[in-house]
């Protein structure tokens, strides 16, 4: 996953996020594993049997191997610029590793395709707005034309009211889910003052700008929001 500033790219660097990580993002994203299934239905329904699937923020693997275990003819290209947590993916993997290459980087590290679908859950937050439409849009150059791509991401109303609110209840949930309290306040403030978190709305539009059609809102969770769009 990309972050713009030291903060995030510091963090997903340490040997204590990466042991943490699998369990740790279960509690902050509610739905995950029902997402990551939602996720290869919507590709499923455009790529074909034996599709070559690019995942930007690759990192950890949770995303890849619930698509490895159901659909077994797939392959993956993962891109993610934190190699701790490449390891990560590739231990994830498991059985499903030799179906998966990975490039330490960002887009534009990663191969031209074309590729049959592509994927990025939890990661295009990290990035401002326009550097979000250019990689989108860099996204999109290596598809196939209508191929599907996913993406789900924190995205939630940003007024100045409807922030706070939803920055409180982010670290609530996660403190709900069985997060230690510290952990999740300081995971709060830091979204809070490092993260250029859009409104589900501009996310919206930045796809479409980066040239994707029928974008639709298939997930939304608290803070989180999942949209589906096609090449």
């Amino acid at each position: 996953m990309r972050s713009e500033g030291n903060e995030f790219q510091e963090h997903f660097s340490r040997p204590e996020t990466v042991a943490s990580y699998a369990d740790g993002v279960r509690r902050f994203v509610p739905g995950l594993p029902d997402m990551h299934r939602m996720a290869g239905v919507l590709l499923a329904e455009r790529v074909p049997e034996d599709a070559h699937i690019l995942v930007l923020g690759a990192g950890g693997g949770l995303e890849m191997r619930v698509l490895a275990d159901a659909y077994p003819s797939w392959r993956f290209t993962g891109i993610d610029p934190a190699g701790q947590m490449i390891g990560l993916a590739r231990r994830t993997l498991g059985p499903h590793a030799s179906r998966a290459a990975f490039v330490e980087g960002y887009i534009d590290q990663a191969p031209e395709g074309p590729f049959d679908g592509a994927i990025c859950l939890l990661t295009l937050h990290f990035l401002a707005s326009e550097e979000r439409c250019r990689t989108a849009a860099e996204i999109h150059r290596r598809l196939r034309p209508a191929a599907p791509f996913v993406a789900a991401h924190s995205s939630f109303p940003q007024s100045t009211e409807e922030r706070a609110v939803w920055l409180n209840r982010y670290a609530d949930f996660a403190i709900a889910s069985g997060a230690d309290p510290k952990m999740a306040i300081n995971a709060r403030d830091m979204v809070g003052r490092s993260l250029d978190v859009l409104s589900p709305e501009e996310d919206a539009a930045i796809l479409r700008a980066a040239g994707f059609s029928g974008v639709t809102l298939f997930y939304a969770a608290f803070t989180w929001r999942g949209w589906v769009g096609y090449a």
